[in-house]
């Protein structure tokens, strides 16, 4: 029995010394006198030798004991402690080292303290760390602050202070936005509550007065279990691409009125050459004395007269150069509209009309006037096609889908449909399926209004299968369309 607990002893002391050992950090054990009695492989590699030494010889190359010895509060209270040190290793270096000092209790006492253990990590690597992160904090091409729960910023890196100026302890809103008080809808705020990672499109002032356009993330940075600390705001400037943007827009309009000039241009000579047939006919109905050819001439000046009415009227429309006026609207609110609008009309030619609303579409920045124009000419194009169609079940649906990044109208019918060549002119032409009835300005109108507000219009159909229209409108475009209306305003 005594034989198998002393060879139980051994190997758990082999374990222990093995332990020891290998630990990847300096141990040492230290007396009441302040006399290493062990020290591990890694101390002796660290600080030289130790048998017979004093710890404060070894640890910092001094005759007589450290002014604030961690060990000595050890023995006295037995708490262990933690310290931050500096010392010398074995080749006479300054070292820098994190110590860790724990009690060792006599044998059958809670109290008496026997020898300190004594556990350090040498931290020479943690200052080219932290350089090494600064210098990635700094030069990383984007904004960065750090900013605390009072909303004042405490870091922040290069490509910041280069753009908004020297800012450390100053308000976030104050620097960002050259605001009294906290941004509305603030993205930090968000984080700073739910602890979440929340993204927001802005436009601040940079320290020049310049606007600066940035899409930001806000994440949390946590102290101690639950708590928030800090918020990290990255943010990635937008500002060329926003220009871009808007470039890309007055290109697109321009195109636009190129096209419509040169539409407006064919329509006039269509209708001039009919006025110059009427005036014939009528002359030479007064030479002849034929009344029933004055009336013929007479019905062609008045047709040709009535569409130059109308063509005025609707290119007077088309014309207004204007930016939309943009306001918060709900998207389903405007296809319940124009449902309710159309429904007893189509109804009455038997054709039914009806509203899809895909998963509750979120408020967006639109011209709700502009947005009206646009699907009162596409239903009213849709009920036109069910009815030279002509056929049973006719359908009209107009639908309303938010995706997150985009929102999108459709109108869709399954009608008459177009072939390829009416595709094609649909949209760049004064085109029209109407003859006399039309001018074939709706939708030029309805893609003129479509690029204001940033999006594109498409559309998809066969000869007799119906067609189905389609606007897309990116939700940033609108947002930047948005803010700049509201900036515009607040400027006059």
């Amino acid at each position: 029995m005594d034989s198998a607990k002393s060879a139980s002893g051994r190997g758990k002391d082999l374990i222990y010394r093995q332990l020891f050992q290998q630990m990847p950090f300096c141990i040492a054990v230290i007396d009441r006198d302040y006399n290493i009695v062990d020290a591990n492989r890694d101390f002796s590699d660290q600080f030289g030798e130790w048998q017979g030494r004093k710890c404060y010889a070894v640890y910092k190359h001094l005759n007589q004991p450290c002014d604030r010895c961690p060990s000595v509060d050890v023995f006295s209270d037995g708490q262990a402690r933690a310290t931050d040190a500096v010392g010398v290793d074995r080749d006479g270096r300054s070292t820098h080292y994190v110590g860790h000092s724990i009690p060792i209790f006599a044998e059958g006492s809670a109290a008496d303290v026997k020898y300190v253990l004594e556990m350090t990590r040498t931290v020479a690597g943690t200052g080219n760390w932290q350089q090494e992160y600064q210098i990635l904090f700094d030069r990383v091409p984007c904004y960065i602050t750090i900013i605390d729960r009072d909303y004042r910023i405490v870091r922040a890196n290069e490509a910041f202070r280069e753009n908004f100026g020297d800012v450390i302890g100053l308000y976030c809103y104050e620097v960002y936005k050259r605001r009294s008080s906290r941004c509305d809808n603030c993205p930090a705020t968000k984080t700073f509550r739910d602890g979440k990672l929340h993204r927001a499109s802005q436009t601040g002032t940079g320290k020049s007065g310049q606007d600066i356009h940035y899409v930001v993330s806000t994440s949390p940075l946590r102290r101690t279990g639950e708590e928030i600390a800090h918020v990290i705001e990255i943010s990635t400037d937008v500002t060329a691409t926003r220009k871009l943007e808007k470039q890309v827009i007055e290109t697109e309009r321009l195109a636009a009125v190129g096209q419509t000039v040169a539409g407006l241009a064919h329509s006039i000579k269509n209708i001039l050459m009919g006025l110059e047939g009427g005036k014939y006919i009528v002359s030479l109905g007064i030479k002849k004395g034929d009344s029933e050819m004055i009336n013929e001439g007479w019905e062609m000046l008045d047709r040709n007269f009535t569409k130059t009415t109308s063509l005025v009227r609707d290119f007077l429309s088309f014309s207004k150069g204007r930016l939309p006026e943009l306001k918060m609207v709900r998207p389903a609110d405007l296809v319940s509209e124009i449902v309710n609008l159309y429904r007893d009309i189509a109804a009455q030619s038997g054709i039914t009309l009806k509203a899809e609303v895909v998963d509750s579409p979120r408020e967006a920045p639109l011209d709700p006037d502009g947005i009206h124009t646009c699907l009162t000419n596409l239903v009213s194009n849709a009920i036109d096609a069910c009815l030279i169609g002509d056929q049973k079940g006719s359908e009209v649906t107009v639908r309303v889908e938010d995706t997150g990044e985009k929102l999108i109208f459709e109108v869709s019918d399954n009608g008459s449909g177009m072939d390829y060549d009416i595709k094609q002119k649909i949209f760049t032409t004064f085109f029209t399926t109407k003859g006399s009835g039309g001018t074939g300005l709706g939708l030029l109108t309805t893609r003129k209004i479509v690029q204001e507000h940033g999006g594109k219009i498409s559309v998809e159909s066969r000869r007799g299968e119906g067609a189905h229209f389609r606007i897309a409108f990116p939700r940033q475009r609108l947002l930047s369309l948005y803010q700049t209306g509201k900036e515009t305003a607040v400027e006059h």
